[in-house]
Protein backbone atom coordinates (compact mmCIF):
# COMPACT_ATOMS: atom_id res chain seq x y z
CA UNK A 1 0.00 0.00 0.00
CA UNK A 2 1.31 3.33 -0.92
CA UNK A 3 2.42 5.73 2.07
CA UNK A 4 -0.26 8.79 2.69
CA UNK A 5 2.03 11.86 3.35
CA UNK A 6 -0.39 14.46 6.07
CA UNK A 7 -0.06 17.71 3.96
CA UNK A 8 -1.61 21.43 4.63
CA UNK A 9 -4.40 22.03 1.75
CA UNK A 10 -2.57 25.19 -0.27
CA UNK A 11 0.67 22.14 -0.84
CA UNK A 12 2.07 22.15 -4.54
CA UNK A 13 2.92 18.68 -4.96
CA UNK A 14 6.15 17.92 -6.91
CA UNK A 15 6.57 14.57 -8.51
CA UNK A 16 10.23 15.21 -10.22
CA UNK A 17 13.59 15.97 -9.40
CA UNK A 18 13.96 18.46 -12.14
CA UNK A 19 10.76 20.44 -10.50
CA UNK A 20 11.85 19.92 -6.80
CA UNK A 21 15.40 21.63 -7.89
CA UNK A 22 13.54 24.64 -9.75
CA UNK A 23 11.54 25.49 -5.52
CA UNK A 24 14.95 24.24 -4.32
CA UNK A 25 17.33 26.84 -6.40
CA UNK A 26 14.76 29.84 -5.98
CA UNK A 27 15.07 29.13 -1.78
CA UNK A 28 18.53 29.33 -2.08
CA UNK A 29 18.86 32.51 -4.69
CA UNK A 30 16.76 34.41 -1.77
CA UNK A 31 13.38 34.51 -3.74
CA UNK A 32 11.44 32.57 -1.46
CA UNK A 33 10.95 33.74 2.38
CA UNK A 34 9.64 30.73 3.22
CA UNK A 35 10.14 27.31 1.54
CA UNK A 36 8.27 23.92 3.54
CA UNK A 37 9.34 20.41 2.10
CA UNK A 38 7.38 17.35 2.81
CA UNK A 39 7.94 13.97 1.71
CA UNK A 40 8.95 10.60 2.81
CA UNK A 41 12.17 9.42 3.83
CA UNK A 42 14.99 8.45 1.37
CA UNK A 43 14.30 10.25 -1.37
CA UNK A 44 17.34 12.99 -1.36
CA UNK A 45 15.16 16.00 -0.05
CA UNK A 46 18.10 17.22 2.91
CA UNK A 47 20.70 16.26 -0.10
CA UNK A 48 19.43 18.19 -2.80
CA UNK A 49 18.82 21.47 -0.27
CA UNK A 50 22.17 20.97 1.15
CA UNK A 51 23.62 21.01 -3.22
CA UNK A 52 21.84 23.91 -3.24
CA UNK A 53 22.58 26.20 -0.52
CA UNK A 54 26.29 25.49 -0.32
CA UNK A 55 28.20 26.02 3.17
CA UNK A 56 26.85 29.49 4.06
CA UNK A 57 23.86 28.34 5.92
CA UNK A 58 22.49 27.55 9.62
CA UNK A 59 21.69 23.66 9.39
CA UNK A 60 19.30 22.93 12.49
CA UNK A 61 18.29 19.46 12.63
CA UNK A 62 17.63 16.04 15.33
CA UNK A 63 16.01 16.69 18.69
CA UNK A 64 17.09 20.56 18.87
CA UNK A 65 15.80 22.46 21.64
CA UNK A 66 13.53 25.81 21.17
CA UNK A 67 16.81 27.94 23.12
CA UNK A 68 19.60 25.99 21.23
CA UNK A 69 17.25 26.68 17.62
CA UNK A 70 16.95 30.34 18.90
CA UNK A 71 21.34 30.71 19.66
CA UNK A 72 22.03 29.24 16.51
CA UNK A 73 19.64 31.89 14.59
CA UNK A 74 21.53 34.42 16.29
CA UNK A 75 24.77 33.01 15.53
CA UNK A 76 23.74 32.44 11.81
CA UNK A 77 21.80 35.26 11.40
CA UNK A 78 21.23 36.85 8.02
CA UNK A 79 22.11 33.83 6.71
CA UNK A 80 19.99 30.86 5.17
CA UNK A 81 18.11 28.83 7.79
CA UNK A 82 17.28 24.95 7.11
CA UNK A 83 15.14 23.15 9.66
CA UNK A 84 15.74 19.30 9.26
CA UNK A 85 13.36 17.13 10.87
CA UNK A 86 13.34 18.60 13.84
CA UNK A 87 11.16 16.52 16.08
CA UNK A 88 10.85 19.25 18.86
CA UNK A 89 9.06 21.95 15.87
CA UNK A 90 5.53 20.84 16.46
CA UNK A 91 5.32 19.59 19.85
CA UNK A 92 7.13 22.33 21.95
CA UNK A 93 5.12 25.81 22.00
CA UNK A 94 8.56 27.80 22.55
CA UNK A 95 9.60 26.94 19.36
CA UNK A 96 6.39 26.73 17.01
CA UNK A 97 6.70 30.68 18.40
CA UNK A 98 9.86 31.23 17.38
CA UNK A 99 9.21 29.56 13.87
CA UNK A 100 6.27 32.08 13.68
CA UNK A 101 8.50 35.02 14.01
CA UNK A 102 11.23 33.91 12.20
CA UNK A 103 8.85 33.43 9.02
CA UNK A 104 7.38 36.72 9.00
CA UNK A 105 6.92 37.94 5.56
CA UNK A 106 8.82 41.47 6.59
CA UNK A 107 11.99 42.22 5.53
CA UNK A 108 13.68 41.97 8.67
CA UNK A 109 12.32 39.73 11.31
CA UNK A 110 12.36 40.56 15.08
CA UNK A 111 13.31 37.13 16.78
CA UNK A 112 13.23 37.24 20.98
CA UNK A 113 13.30 34.99 23.94
CA UNK A 114 12.21 36.47 26.90
CA UNK A 115 13.23 33.95 29.45
CA UNK A 116 16.03 33.41 32.23
CA UNK A 117 18.11 30.82 29.73
CA UNK A 118 19.65 33.48 27.94
CA UNK A 119 21.36 34.64 30.94
CA UNK A 120 22.67 31.51 31.43
CA UNK A 121 24.00 31.11 28.61
CA UNK A 122 28.06 31.47 28.08
CA UNK A 123 27.37 33.17 25.00
CA UNK A 124 26.88 37.17 24.61
CA UNK A 125 23.10 35.84 23.54
CA UNK A 126 20.87 39.11 23.40
CA UNK A 127 17.17 38.49 24.64
CA UNK A 128 15.95 39.59 21.12
CA UNK A 129 17.54 40.79 17.70
CA UNK A 130 16.56 41.36 13.67
CA UNK A 131 17.78 39.03 10.72
CA UNK A 132 16.95 38.82 7.25
CA UNK A 133 17.80 34.68 7.37
CA UNK A 134 15.09 33.14 4.75
CA UNK A 135 13.58 29.70 5.91
CA UNK A 136 13.44 26.16 4.81
CA UNK A 137 12.00 23.58 6.89
CA UNK A 138 12.15 19.97 5.24
CA UNK A 139 9.80 17.23 7.16
CA UNK A 140 8.84 13.82 6.67
CA UNK A 141 5.20 14.64 7.60
CA UNK A 142 3.31 17.69 8.17
CA UNK A 143 1.96 17.92 11.58
CA UNK A 144 -0.87 20.93 11.58
CA UNK A 145 -1.63 20.93 15.41
CA UNK A 146 -2.04 24.59 16.51
CA UNK A 147 -3.23 28.10 14.96
CA UNK A 148 0.36 29.42 14.93
CA UNK A 149 1.74 26.17 12.57
CA UNK A 150 -1.15 27.07 10.08
CA UNK A 151 0.14 30.35 10.31
CA UNK A 152 3.54 29.36 9.58
CA UNK A 153 2.36 27.63 6.69
CA UNK A 154 0.25 30.42 4.96
CA UNK A 155 3.42 32.24 4.74
CA UNK A 156 5.41 30.56 2.85
CA UNK A 157 5.56 28.10 -0.07
CA UNK A 158 4.57 24.12 0.59
CA UNK A 159 6.10 21.41 -1.39
CA UNK A 160 4.90 17.95 -1.50
CA UNK A 161 8.00 15.86 -2.69
CA UNK A 162 6.88 12.50 -4.28
CA UNK A 163 8.36 11.60 -7.12
CA UNK A 164 7.79 8.51 -9.20
CA UNK A 165 9.43 5.30 -8.79
CA UNK A 166 11.18 5.92 -11.99
CA UNK A 167 12.27 8.74 -10.76
CA UNK A 168 13.88 7.76 -7.91
CA UNK A 169 15.43 5.14 -9.73
CA UNK A 170 17.10 6.96 -12.44
CA UNK A 171 18.33 9.72 -9.32
CA UNK A 172 19.81 6.29 -7.91
CA UNK A 173 21.91 5.85 -11.54
CA UNK A 174 23.64 9.07 -10.79
CA UNK A 175 25.92 7.58 -8.07
CA UNK A 176 24.93 3.33 -7.03
CA UNK A 177 27.73 1.08 -7.77
CA UNK A 178 25.82 -2.08 -7.71
CA UNK A 179 24.74 -2.74 -11.39
CA UNK A 180 22.90 -6.25 -10.39
CA UNK A 181 21.05 -4.91 -7.88
CA UNK A 182 20.28 -1.66 -9.73
CA UNK A 183 18.69 -4.12 -12.98
CA UNK A 184 16.57 -5.83 -10.61
CA UNK A 185 14.84 -2.88 -9.25
CA UNK A 186 14.58 -1.49 -12.79
CA UNK A 187 12.48 -5.23 -13.62
CA UNK A 188 10.32 -5.00 -10.54
CA UNK A 189 9.63 -1.39 -9.47
CA UNK A 190 6.23 -1.58 -9.61
CA UNK A 191 6.27 -3.46 -7.47
CA UNK A 192 7.66 -2.22 -4.75
CA UNK A 193 5.33 0.11 -2.61
CA UNK A 194 6.81 3.86 -1.62
CA UNK A 195 10.69 2.96 -3.22
CA UNK A 196 13.67 4.93 -1.56
CA UNK A 197 17.08 5.07 -2.06
CA UNK A 198 17.60 3.57 1.09
CA UNK A 199 16.56 0.12 -0.47
CA UNK A 200 18.81 0.06 -3.00
CA UNK A 201 21.98 0.30 -0.72
CA UNK A 202 20.53 -2.16 1.87
CA UNK A 203 19.72 -4.51 -0.82
CA UNK A 204 23.16 -3.97 -1.97
CA UNK A 205 25.19 -4.37 1.45
CA UNK A 206 22.58 -7.76 1.92
CA UNK A 207 23.77 -9.37 -1.60
CA UNK A 208 27.61 -8.85 -0.36
CA UNK A 209 26.93 -10.37 2.68
CA UNK A 210 25.43 -13.57 1.10
CA UNK A 211 21.78 -12.75 2.87
CA UNK A 212 18.75 -12.88 0.92
CA UNK A 213 17.71 -9.51 -0.01
CA UNK A 214 15.27 -9.48 -2.29
CA UNK A 215 12.03 -10.32 0.63
CA UNK A 216 13.43 -7.16 2.68
CA UNK A 217 12.16 -4.89 -0.47
CA UNK A 218 9.06 -7.19 -2.01
CA UNK A 219 6.49 -7.05 1.03
CA UNK A 220 4.55 -9.56 1.96
CA UNK A 221 1.48 -8.80 0.25
CA UNK A 222 3.30 -10.09 -2.96
CA UNK A 223 1.95 -13.10 -4.40
CA UNK A 224 4.06 -16.16 -3.59
CA UNK A 225 4.86 -17.33 -7.66
CA UNK A 226 6.03 -13.77 -8.17
CA UNK A 227 8.11 -13.81 -5.12
CA UNK A 228 9.81 -16.92 -6.51
CA UNK A 229 9.97 -15.58 -9.69
CA UNK A 230 11.95 -12.17 -8.54
CA UNK A 231 14.32 -14.22 -5.80
CA UNK A 232 15.15 -16.68 -8.78
CA UNK A 233 16.34 -13.34 -11.23
CA UNK A 234 18.46 -11.95 -8.56
CA UNK A 235 20.29 -14.94 -8.11
CA UNK A 236 23.27 -14.64 -9.96
CA UNK A 237 24.01 -18.33 -9.84
CA UNK A 238 21.79 -19.33 -12.38
CA UNK A 239 23.02 -17.80 -15.78
CA UNK A 240 20.72 -18.92 -18.56
CA UNK A 241 16.75 -18.21 -18.22
CA UNK A 242 16.52 -22.39 -18.54
CA UNK A 243 18.06 -22.72 -15.38
CA UNK A 244 15.98 -20.22 -13.48
CA UNK A 245 12.76 -22.12 -15.34
CA UNK A 246 14.18 -25.72 -13.72
CA UNK A 247 14.81 -23.88 -10.13
CA UNK A 248 11.06 -22.22 -10.75
CA UNK A 249 9.68 -25.79 -11.11
CA UNK A 250 11.66 -27.65 -8.39
CA UNK A 251 10.87 -25.25 -5.73
CA UNK A 252 7.17 -25.59 -6.61
CA UNK A 253 6.12 -23.04 -8.48
CA UNK A 254 5.09 -24.85 -11.60
CA UNK A 255 6.34 -25.68 -15.24
CA UNK A 256 7.51 -23.57 -17.90
CA UNK A 257 4.70 -21.76 -18.77
CA UNK A 258 3.65 -20.80 -15.29
CA UNK A 259 7.41 -19.47 -15.12
CA UNK A 260 6.43 -17.31 -18.33
CA UNK A 261 3.57 -15.84 -17.44
CA UNK A 262 4.54 -14.47 -14.07
CA UNK A 263 8.08 -13.95 -14.89
CA UNK A 264 6.22 -11.44 -17.67
CA UNK A 265 3.59 -10.34 -15.36
CA UNK A 266 5.99 -9.27 -12.64
CA UNK A 267 8.65 -7.24 -14.61
CA UNK A 268 7.85 -3.97 -15.57
CA UNK A 269 7.04 -3.03 -18.58
CA UNK A 270 9.20 -0.05 -18.58
CA UNK A 271 12.26 -2.35 -17.42
CA UNK A 272 14.06 -1.82 -21.03
CA UNK A 273 14.03 1.62 -20.26
CA UNK A 274 14.95 1.78 -16.76
CA UNK A 275 18.20 -0.08 -17.33
CA UNK A 276 20.76 2.02 -17.38
CA UNK A 277 24.84 1.92 -17.63
CA UNK A 278 25.59 2.65 -14.02
CA UNK A 279 29.43 3.52 -15.26
CA UNK A 280 28.00 4.87 -18.48
CA UNK A 281 26.11 7.81 -16.44
CA UNK A 282 28.80 8.35 -13.04
CA UNK A 283 32.23 7.87 -15.20
CA UNK A 284 34.70 5.52 -15.77
CA UNK A 285 36.25 4.59 -12.69
CA UNK A 286 35.80 6.56 -9.35
CA UNK A 287 39.10 7.63 -7.19
CA UNK A 288 36.55 8.20 -4.07
CA UNK A 289 38.18 5.45 -1.33
CA UNK A 290 36.09 2.33 -0.73
CA UNK A 291 34.98 3.08 2.75
CA UNK A 292 34.67 7.12 2.16
CA UNK A 293 32.50 5.81 -1.17
CA UNK A 294 29.86 4.19 1.20
CA UNK A 295 29.55 6.95 3.27
CA UNK A 296 28.91 9.23 0.46
CA UNK A 297 26.76 6.86 -0.75
CA UNK A 298 24.74 6.20 2.21
CA UNK A 299 24.14 10.58 2.52
CA UNK A 300 22.93 11.03 -0.93
CA UNK A 301 19.98 7.73 -0.10
CA UNK A 302 19.09 10.28 2.62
Amino acid sequence: MTERISQPKNAVVVDSYAEFDRYVSAFSEGHLNLLIVIGRAGTSKSQSVRKAVGDSVCWIEGNASAFGIYCDLYRHRDQLVVIDDVDSLYSNKAAVRLLKCLCQTDERKSVAWHTNAVGQSDEDIPTSFETTSRVCIIANDWKSLSQNTAAVEDRGHTVVFDPTPEEVHRKVAEWFDDQEVFDWFADFLHMIPNVSMRQYVRASELKKAGIDWVKTVLTDEIPEKAMLVAKLKADPHFREERDRVKAFAEQGGGGKTTWYKWSKRVTSPMAKSLRIDLAEVQGRGSNVPGPTRLRVVRELAG
